[in-house]
């Protein structure tokens, strides 16, 4: 099962980027790339995560775990974007041990969301 990496590419951290400047959500992209992505996670740009105020943000998910929004990130932070989402991916239910996330992971985070339940398939 493949785990999702959505990283905001549109967050600009506070910063006002001129029209030729790379947005900071950008240069995290680019930076979590260059990190080397692990096995079993697709790494997606997303227009906005919402999370405007609180700097650059990426979220985890995968069908049937819990997912989360990380926020106050930079293109610094790249290396623990990637330990934390292969610690993720190696969590059968996503739910990683704290003790076990990089620091921004636990420090960091924005928002944790239960898994989406199944609906029932429609009665014929």
């Amino acid at each position: 099962m493949t785990v999702t990496l959505h990283v905001c590419i549109t967050c600009r951290a506070g910063q006002t980027p001129g029209d030729s400047e790379i947005t900071p959500g950008k240069r995290l992209h680019g930076a979590i790339l260059d990190a080397g992505v692990p096995d079993g996670v697709a790494v997606v740009p997303v227009e906005c995560l919402s999370a405007c105020s609180q700097g650059c943000s990426v979220a985890l998910s995968a069908p049937g775990r819990w997912s989360y929004v990380y926020g106050r990130l930079s293109d610094a932070n790249a290396q623990d974007v990637v330990a934390g989402a292969a610690a993720y991916a190696a969590a059968p239910d996503g739910l990683v041990p704290w003790r076990s996330r990089p620091e921004i992971f636990r420090k960091q985070s924005l928002a944790r969301i239960p898994p989406i339940a199944a609906l029932p398939e429609a009665a014929e």
